[in-house]
């Protein structure tokens, strides 16, 4: 399954983009009319059984689960996806990961490594006291080219109580075009951030631009990688 990039297309340039990812990930629903109740039935369907974890455990992660869809949708987010699991007793492991269109305002540069050193200084927000520094990277994708990287630990602000994430952000240009895509991941496990970077990493790496070349059919930019699960539900 593909993904608009954008509804301004031109023809022969990149308009969707095929991500993947694992198999125990589910998109969030963005609509603000089915979230609230979508997002609630997944995570209490995903808890069934789970005796040992409390209903208060349940409620924050359903509270924040949404808190993270509704921010999605202000940001004009293209999807948005998210896993959970409860490895045992009150043990609870989730992460998110977001796609935003990102455009190059108006007379900025849209160099790769100037943009990069821009959304390094503003991802997250200020840079929370006692963490190691966000480490920003310029790295190579097999058949994507150069992308950026963005990982950190922040003190992420909701409702006024900062709540501790590790957060991976992807920056992809899209070829021909003054515009970003951003593929944003975080868990609030922060002390397994090593291991969910793995997972982000390898999730972005999926990632290839799909270009319009007549109308009602697309051609992948470059091949999908083989034997990876395509969450296209």
């Amino acid at each position: 399954m593909t993904h608009p990039v954008t509804d301004r297309a031109t023809t022969g340039s990149p308009a969707h983009y095929k991500l993947r990812y694992p198999g125990s990930w589910w998109y969030l629903d963005l609509d603000p009319s089915t979230r609230d109740a979508s997002i609630r039935r997944r995570i209490e369907h995903q808890a069934k059984g789970v005796a040992q974890l409390s209903r208060e455990r349940l409620d924050g992660l359903i509270r924040d689960t949404r808190r993270i869809a509704r921010e999605a949708y202000a940001r004009g987010a293209l999807q948005a996806s998210g896993m959970v699991r409860f490895p045992g007793g009150d043990t609870m492991l989730s992460a998110t990961s977001v796609v935003v269109r990102m455009p190059v305002p108006e007379g900025a540069p849209d160099d790769l490594a100037e943009v990069l050193f821009g959304a390094g200084l503003q991802a997250g927000g200020p840079q929370s006291s006692g963490y190691p520094p966000r480490q920003v990277d310029l790295i190579e994708l097999p058949e994507v080219g150069p992308v950026g990287r963005i990982a950190s630990v922040e003190d992420i602000d909701y409702r006024g109580k900062p709540v501790r994430t590790a957060l991976l952000h992807t920056l992809f240009p899209i070829p021909d075009r003054r515009e970003y895509l951003l593929v944003s991941s975080s868990t609030p496990n922060v002390e397994l951030k090593d291991q969910f970077f793995e997972v982000f990493d390898a999730i972005a790496g999926t990632l290839r631009f799909v270009a319009v070349k007549n109308k009602g059919t697309t051609v992948p930019a470059a091949p999908s990688p083989q034997g990876a699960d395509e969450n296209g539900k």
